[in-house]
């Protein structure tokens, strides 16, 4: 029995909703395309119901012969409420396994599944963290304090680099850094049509090994109907998004092409933290009754000034005398002195005009996919990304010996030994590759085999493009160059067997090499050479337990191995010290799901072996420092739910309670003649790990006709708990609990012609409170102890509003 459900009122497929047949215990959710198929339905007649949130139920009768395939298309008609404008973590799932790696019903993981009709609300040209702040355990962060520039998410307390994103199948992180820089792909919320974000080891990987989370991100190019929109945003920062977008709908019921060209900028709420990104994306698929291929060819080009050095403490709390001996001890000029003085929370370190990030990314995806039979189909992906880039900076008063230049000499007894000068330190690289994956369903069993290789190849170097003292030193020249080369390959073995109506069985086996070679010259003129070869056996194993519609149980066990990122081997005094990290992740969960409210709860066990955590410092270029610990874990409880308390009032929520320690810390210092200090630390906090963290959102609908026209506000909230810096524990270096309020107010109007127009106006922060989400911190021993904080400011309260036309 198969067939698609849609929305009665205007002929748009439902994703999502649910199909059940009570008298055997069976049901399935629909897909993203509002498909439905449920397997092994006995001969006889039975009742089937369809639901879905906001909408009229519809019981169907059907009659079943031996061997018959019965299509049955449903259409729903919307009760006069508002469909829930939030994702519901356990119960918007897709039902098919597009790429073989993304979770669904009857994988044993906490994940949640957010469509695009879910983003929109919220895609006021904030980057990709800030769309997803709301889901359970993500805390969003900034550099330039309004969501838009550098901005990135962390999970369970887990960094970007530990973080796996992919766009359909193919691997997002820099395998270098292994971190995602949404940056270089902005307004990419408006271009995807669902993001799974999945927390914990994650299903089978492509590209850096889940530590503490994955987001899956699929594009769009499934809009049968031609459309044409546009999107304009205006707000606080003399923030400006607009973008255009088109799909051609399906041709000859062949062809589908659509299209994106996007422009963001914004002061940001930083001083001089601008960021004026442009991004495109097109895609083209042909489709036929078997095969789909699509070509997705998207990129962006960035350029930001910087805002990586924070502001220190002293200036957040005001301290006058601080202020001054913070200035004094860094050796700063009177200009320097001058802004750290008079500037206030948005203090920026950068004065040069030019001190900006200047980036562009292209990507470019291939996708065929084949259904063989009912049961064998085959996925095949080919990808390339080139990317190039440098940030410049003006630096005063150089040692030319720290560049390997020759001092000027003037005459026999007087030499020039440093300059001012401006530089620009170069990346350029290419990431290319290939992933497949293999699905065949018979009966009870579904099993994917796949794999994925990817070659890496980058190149780091720096050169001088003025000086005030050049003498014989020509500009353009490298001051330093280093080039790296990585490989990495998987193959993994994925099975769900349904043992019966209630009870599937889940195994996923993979095997990960990692060869990565890099030598050169490293900026500070220290020679480097690496070549390490790891081999990852990544297991899962757990079950789920669905007795009836309203209950889901599940519980797995997972292992997962993950190798050190470019800095941890550059930063190291020798490479061969620092070791890959190995997690052991234990995951149990429960879903109870009715008509008007849903409950999930989650708990978790994550045990490290030598996991790479921060040491609360940073890089020169504001990468984060991690040192290798013995022992280490994170145990918590997540729980979210909904409940429609009235007709037209929904409430939404979540919150994680969690304890992350690690077992014995070594913190090192250093005195100006460079030798160590080792201080011992037991049972201390994991930097960046609040032990609660929620948010709640609640959304009423002003007027509503027929889910075609209607005035909605919302209310969002999100706590984080404190956050330590470092590892030490130390109270001073922590970053306070912050409560944030949103507000959001949206009309959308449909047409006699079906033509969409939406006004959105949204208050960030709407009670103005005053907090920082990141920081950093480092000590060094002089006279005494010296012990350097700082801190990422947010914006206060900020305003924006933005209009969507659709035709």
């Amino acid at each position: 029995m198969r067939g698609v459900v849609t929305d009665e009122s205007n002929g748009e497929r439902l994703p999502f909703a649910t199909v059940f047949i009570k008298s055997i215990n069976l049901g399935a959710y629909t897909d993203l395309d509002g498909k439905y198929e449920l397997k092994n339905v006995p001969p006889g007649k039975h009742l089937v119901k369809f639901s879905f949130v906001g909408f009229k139920e519809i019981t169907e009768e059907i009659e079943i012969t031996s061997g018959q395939t019965i299509e049955l298309n449903i259409k729903l008609s919307p009760y006069d409420i508002f469909i829930d404008p939030d994702p519901i973590p356990f119960r918007r799932f897709p039902q098919v396994n597009i790429e073989g790696t993304r979770a669904t019903l009857r994988t044993p993981m906490a994940f949640t599944e957010i469509t695009s009709k879910e983003i929109e609300p919220l895609n006021n040209g904030q980057d990709m963290p800030y769309l997803l702040r709301f889901t359970p355990s993500l805390i969003a962060t900034s550099d330039a304090g309004n969501g838009i520039g550098y901005t990135s998410s962390w999970i369970r307390g887990s960094d970007p680099s530990r973080i796996n994103v992919t766009i359909n199948g193919i691997p997002l992180n820099d395998p270098e850094s292994q971190q995602v820089f949404w940056v270089n792909t902005p307004d990419f919320g408006s271009s995807a049509n669902s993001i799974q974000v999945q927390r914990g080891i994650g299903t089978s990987a492509n590209g850096s090994a889940s530590f503490g989370g994955a987001i899956k991100i699929e594009t769009r190019g499934h809009q049968t109907n031609p459309y044409a929109e546009t999107n304009h945003v205006f707000g606080s920062f003399n923030t400006v998004k607009n973008n255009i977008a088109f799909g051609t709908g399906l041709i000859k019921e062949k062809f589908i092409i659509e299209g994106r060209l996007s422009r963001i900028s914004s002061d940001g709420y930083i001083d001089r933290a601008t960021s004026d990104l442009k991004s495109y994306f097109t895609e083209a698929a042909y489709i036929s009754d078997k095969t789909t291929l699509k070509a997705t060819i998207f990129g962006g080009k960035e350029v930001t000034y910087q805002s990586w050095y924070g502001t220190p403490i002293a200036v957040i709390e005001g301290d006058a005398d601080s202020i001054v001996a913070f200035a004094e001890r860094n050796y700063f000029n009177v200009q320097q002195t001058d802004n750290l003085i008079n500037s206030g929370r948005t203090y920026n370190y950068y004065d040069y005009e030019n001190q900006v990030d200047d980036y562009q990314q292209n990507h470019t995806q291939l996708h065929l996919s084949h259904q063989f039979n009912p049961m064998l189909r085959v996925n095949i992906s080919g990808h390339y990304t080139h990317g190039k880039g440098f940030f410049e900076e003006y630096k005063e008063d150089q040692q030319f010996s720290s560049y390997g230049l020759n001092d000027i000499d003037l005459d026999s007894n007087v030499s020039i030994t440093s300059t001012d000068l401006v530089r620009r330190r170069w990346l350029r690289n290419d990431f290319y590759g290939g992933v497949v994956s293999i699905i065949y369903e018979k009966n009870s069993w579904e099993s994917v085999i796949g794999g994925a290789y990817n070659e890496y190849s980058g190149k780091h170097y720096g050169e001088l493009t003025w000086m005030e003292f050049a003498g014989n030193n020509f500009f353009g020249d490298h001051y330093y160059d280093g080039k790296s080369l990585k490989r990495d390959g998987n193959v993994y073995w994925k099975n769900t067997f349904t043992v019966n109506q209630k009870l599937d069985l889940y195994a996923d086996l993979q095997v990960r090499n990692v060869n990565y070679v890099t030598t050169g010259i490293d900026n500070d003129q220290r020679a480097y050479q690496v070549n390490r070869n790891m081999t990852f056996s990544n297991p899962k194993f757990g079950f789920v337990y669905t007795p009836n519609q309203h209950h889901r149980a599940f519980a797995s066990i997972a292992q997962a191995g993950k190798e050190p990122n470019r800095n941890d081997f550059i930063s190291a005094l020798a490479d061969s010290l620092v070791k890959p990290e190995y997690m052991t992740d234990l995951e149990l969960g429960y879903q109870w799901t009715k008509e008007k409210a849903t409950i999930g709860l989650n708990l978790y066990y994550m045990n490290y072996k030598d996991q790479l955590v921060l040491t609360g410092e940073l890089n020169d270029v504001g990468a984060p420092l991690r040192t290798n610990v013995r022992q280490s874990f994170r145990r918590g409880i997540e729980a979210s739910g909904n409940y429609n308390i009235l007709k037209n009032l929904l409430i939404t929520g979540n919150f994680t309670l969690s304890k992350n320690k690690i077992s014995s810390f070594n913190e090192y210092l250093y005195n100006y003649d460079y030798e160590a200090i080792v201080i011992e630390h037991n049972n201390t906090d994991i930097a960046f790990s609040p032990r609660f963290s929620g948010s709640g959102q609640m959304s009423y609908r002003l007027w509503n006709k027929k889910a075609t026209h209607y005035i909605e506000g919302a209310w969002m909230t999100k706590y984080v708990g404190k956050q330590f810096l470092d590892n030490t524990q130390n109270e001073r270096l922590s970053i306070n609990p912050y409560l944030v309020n949103d507000f959001r107010l949206s009309c959308y109007l449909s047409t006699k012609n079906k033509n969409d127009i939406q006004l959105n106006f949204w208050v960030n922060n709407v009670l103005g409170e005053v907090y920082s989400s990141n920081g950093y911190t480092y000590s060094y021993v002089g006279e005494s102890r010296v012990t350097e904080i700082f801190h990422y400011p947010q914006a206060g309260r900020n305003y924006s509003i933005g209009l969507t036309v659709k035709i």
